[in-house]
């Protein structure tokens, strides 16, 4: 009996070791079992190919109309339009008051965005006029036709586009609150200590 027990306990640790064996992978990139396959596996598909998975074939879907991303609010005023122009002028209230990491943040933004039209010092001599590229002057930004002006109508300007159109859209290159302090640094001064 002894030596039919030392038999099956043999074979049994050897039945043991040969799955202990069996179930090691010496590949990294295999996991095993996959329990959801079409998951774990899924096809990807080019960018601008077609797909089956939509009746037109089309991959890269627009959003929802309507859709308004997290955290932002639609611009309320019109562009290109003297009126909304004055509404933006009388509604909108610039949430900043000068001080030194303000103007200097302003300062930062207005150098890299408006500078080559209006000049460093807002004199309207950037260098695309200078230089030719652009063929009318730009406002200059310390005469009293743009520092009487109220804050909000200064941030329509910047963020829908002047209304003759010679200066365009900054709205999706600059945020809002970048906006409100190159307003904020275009009415308190071009030199920040």
């Amino acid at each position: 009996m002894k030596k039919q027990y030392l038999s099956i306990s043999k074979l049994l640790t050897i039945a043991a070791v040969l799955i202990l064996l069996a179930s090691c992978n010496r590949d990294n990139n295999y996991t095993g079992h996959a329990y959801f396959p079409d998951m774990a596996y899924s096809n990807a598909f080019e960018t601008y190919a077609s797909s089956p998975n939509f009746s037109d074939s089309v991959r890269m879907l627009l959003p929802v109309n309507g859709t308004i991303p997290r955290g932002k609010i639609p611009y309320q005023y019109a562009a290109k339009s003297f009126d909304e122009q004055q509404r933006a002028g009388r509604e909108l209230v610039n949430p900043y008051q000068p001080s030194k990491e303000i103007l200097e943040r302003g300062q930062a933004e207005f150098n890299i965005y408006c500078a080559m039209c209006h000049g460093e010092q807002g004199m309207g001599d950037g260098h695309l006029f200078k230089s030719g590229l652009f063929p009318v002057q730009p406002t200059s930004l310390r005469t009293n036709y743009v520092q009487d002006k109220p804050d909000g109508e200064i941030f329509h300007v910047i963020t829908q586009g002047s209304i003759s159109g010679l200066m365009g859209s900054h709205g999706n290159q600059i945020s809002e609150d970048d906006r409100w302090k190159i307003v904020t640094y275009v009415k308190n001064g071009f030199k920040v200590n």
